[in-house]
């Protein structure tokens, strides 16, 4: 039998199937719950349940605490219904203005960006444009229902090619193969947008960007889309990695701060080698963007990177800073999962 859930504050409804997760019943239905990695990890889709039961599935303990559960908080990616319930989800939105679809694309251009950074433009068929939000992701469909996720690194008005910005995973199957294999005209199947990381154009706050590794493939779409838009709110981008390296297109940032005086740049390295001679900021990314903004009360934080490093942000710009929960955005990518944003 199917369940009924009822959406508040949006009073949406949807019917759920047994075992079939809140999000994918949703998705079904056309209708989309904020989300980001779809694997239990990164917290993103989590919301309350304000009656009925269910069944918490695979969500890691990491992202979803014992008290979060017991104060009636899940990750809808993960929970499944086993009765009808009424559920707490902000910015469930229905698919009708932006649907998500599947569609062919050709590798149009590759660029090795760093010694394990790719990054890929793809052309969608001649006239067919993707609508996406700055900051969103698409899948990559694989053979046996596998896919990947990668963040789309271009703004929506650059729609022309879609960039994506690919570290090569040891071990991975589709990163070995863009590394050893994949070749410009190749086509490969996309199925998006999904996610909930973009920017939220309607606020004038005081914008935190903070991006590990290629987590600055999202957090160059919202910045050039801002850009494009005109919008002046101040902007302050962290960019970490372990080595130079590891900031493939740091010229580029810096560029967006000479020419645009309400963006700051600032790069932080963990493990920079001697060699390498690095004169700037060490340490941990979001650290640094701690130490040169205590109070965050009035501002919105974006961060991108590990799952590790999104989890360590947040309970830092929460607690010390001071940030309200409800402008912490992030993207957390989890390379161990054949359904992660790699």
């Amino acid at each position: 039998m199917s369940f009924q859930v009822k959406l508040q504050p949006s009073e949406y409804s949807f019917l759920a199937e047994p075992g079939e997760s809140l999000f994918d019943a949703a998705l079904r239905q056309g209708l989309s719950l904020p989300h980001g990695c779809r694997d239990g990890i990164c917290g993103t889709c989590k919301g309350k349940v304000l009656s009925g039961e269910i069944d918490h599935g695979k969500t890691s303990a990491q992202a979803l605490g014992e008290a979060d559960r017991e104060a009636g908080f899940a990750l809808f990616c993960c929970a499944t219904a086993k009765s009808d319930l009424t559920i707490e989800s902000r910015e469930a939105r229905s698919l009708d203005t932006m649907p998500i679809r599947t569609f062919p694309a050709r590798v149009h251009r590759m660029t090795r960006a760093a010694p394990d950074v790719m990054i890929v433009e793809l052309k969608p068929p001649s006239g067919d444009t993707l609508q996406f939000l700055a900051g969103q992701y698409v899948d990559i469909l694989l053979k046996e229902g596998k896919r990947r996720a990668f963040s789309l690194a271009n703004a929506p008005q650059d729609d022309t090619l879609l960039q994506l910005h690919i570290r090569h995973i040891p071990g991975g199957q589709f990163t070995g193969h863009v590394f050893s294999q994949m070749k410009e005209r190749d086509i490969l199947r996309l199925r998006g947008p999904h996610g909930s990381f973009h920017l939220r154009e309607e606020s004038d706050k005081p914008m935190i960007l903070i991006a590990g590794g290629t987590g600055f493939a999202p957090i160059k779409a919202i910045v050039e889309h801002a850009i494009a838009k005109n919008c002046r709110r101040p902007m302050h981008i962290y960019w970490g990695g372990r080595d130079r390296a590891d900031l493939y297109l740091r010229q580029l940032a810096e560029q967006w701060a000479a020419e645009q005086s309400h963006i700051r740049f600032t790069a932080v390295l963990s493990d920079a080698s001697v060699a390498s001679n690095w004169q700037g900021r060490t340490g941990l990314v979001h650290r640094a963007a701690m130490a040169d903004h205590p109070d965050l009360s009035g501002h919105q934080a974006y961060v991108c990177g590990s799952p590790a490093m999104v989890a360590a942000a947040k309970a830092d710009l929460l607690t010390h800073c001071r940030l309200p929960a409800d402008e912490f955005f992030a993207d957390a990518f989890d390379f161990a999962s054949d359904t992660s944003t790699t």
